[in-house]
């Protein structure tokens, strides 16, 4: 039997926006979703014309997320789930809106602005029943599920050092006024405090988080805004404690020259490492101790069930940053069809979800903190 698509509103995402784009076609390349509706823009003339370019009906072209889902809430055919692609300080108050109209809600990192914000979002997933799903899309590659197995399985033996970072080179000079995806990264209104730190370093501390599946108890963390007149930050240095002995380190940056997304992770345990880096996702290293260093690459005989279920070309063929977004929104598709029938899925532990949007406001929280008091170690709450 042919599964239905499900149906979806997008909240952002208009002309001139980078990752509603994204999202898209991501949704559609396993051909899980459709977009039927859109208040694709906070100026209503603009998220009309941009519901036109996406061939989204003339009534469903909504000029506010609040019209969206009074009118959404009446159809037979309505949204079942909202896609948030806002600027951040709109994350909260969308995500709130649908949570309480009862509708499951897919939201762009990081969760919300504040910590605050993110502990209310918390309780109101709880008390709707509503599914929660944030797109940190690293964590859906391939080799990095198959990381985080090896990891579980106790291939790399005890973990003693974790090393993360994630350096662009975008943000090096003042941003231009009329660069949008600059222009609300770094105004704290929109982005909140944290700008390099909200923007990619949640990103690599997720990325940690996910394969290792050790929570992080303590950061030292040094900020900086090098560009005159920034207010939020452009480079991040943070040490991390993990609860169960390792200890990290995680480097983000906007400001660093020759770098275009480099997202990279090394984990070290005492019987083995790992070494995974998002330009080059096909392939991981993995390195047993006293032993020749060996490049795992992306093919659907690893021996992973979890990593083949989000292989879709054969061995050879490149699959990256988008194939990243579809597996996450193949595995949100599945566990929306299951809850629809009373039954949970196995991916349901392996996306990022509301507590994980909670723990990333927790670690900004900590590394903020931790940076204004001269880098003193600071828990994560």
């Amino acid at each position: 039997m042919t599964t239905p698509r499900i149906r979806y509103g997008m909240v952002g995402g208009g002309r001139g926006a980078f990752i509603g784009g994204v999202h898209r076609i991501a949704s559609r390349i396993d051909d899980r979703f459709e977009l039927v509706a859109g208040a694709l823009s906070s100026n209503p003339e603009l998220a009309k014309t941009s519901a036109a370019d996406l061939h989204i009906a003339p009534d469903r072209a909504y000029g506010s997320y609040e019209e969206m889902i009074r009118a959404e809430k009446q159809r037979p055919d309505g949204i079942q789930a909202v896609v948030i692609v806002t600027p951040n300080h709109m994350h909260f108050p969308v995500a709130k809106a649908c949570l309480e109209a009862g509708i499951d809600v897919i939201c762009d990192k990081p969760v919300t602005r504040t910590l605050e914000e993110a502990l209310e979002l918390e309780q109101l997933v709880k008390s709707s029943g509503c599914f929660f799903g944030l797109t940190h899309n690293y964590s859906a590659y391939p080799l990095v599920r198959y990381a985080r197995e090896l990891v579980a399985q106790g291939k790399l033996g005890k973990l003693r050092v974790v090393q993360v970072e994630y350096p662009q080179e975008w943000l090096t000079e003042a941003a231009d006024t009329d660069n949008k995806q600059a222009s609300w990264r770094t105004d704290p209104a929109r982005s909140g405090l944290a700008g390099c730190l909200g923007d990619i370093g949640t990103h690599a501390f997720q990325l940690a988080r996910y394969i290792t599946q050790q929570k992080v108890d303590a950061v030292s963390a040094d900020l900086a805004s090098f560009v005159d007149g920034r207010q939020v930050d452009d480079n991040v240095h943070v040490m991390l404690r993990f609860a169960e002995g390792a200890k990290g380190m995680l480097w983000s940056s906007q400001v660093a020259p020759g770098c275009e997304n480099g997202l990279r992770i090394r984990v070290y345990g005492d019987k083995a490492g790992i070494e995974w880096a998002q330009e080059n996702p096909n392939e991981l290293w993995y390195c047993e101790l006293n032993k020749p260093r060996q490049r795992v690459t992306r093919r659907g005989d690893l021996g992973s069930a979890v990593a083949a279920r989000g292989i879709r070309t054969p061995a050879g063929h490149p699959e990256g940053y988008l194939e990243g977004f579809a597996n996450l929104y193949q595995d949100f598709a599945d566990i929306l069809i299951a809850r629809q029938q009373g039954k949970t899925h196995d991916m349901q532990d392996w996306v990022p979800g509301i507590e994980t949007g909670v723990e990333g406001m927790r670690f900004i929280h900590a590394v903020l903190t931790s940076s204004q008091a001269d880098s003193a170690w600071t828990k994560i709450g």
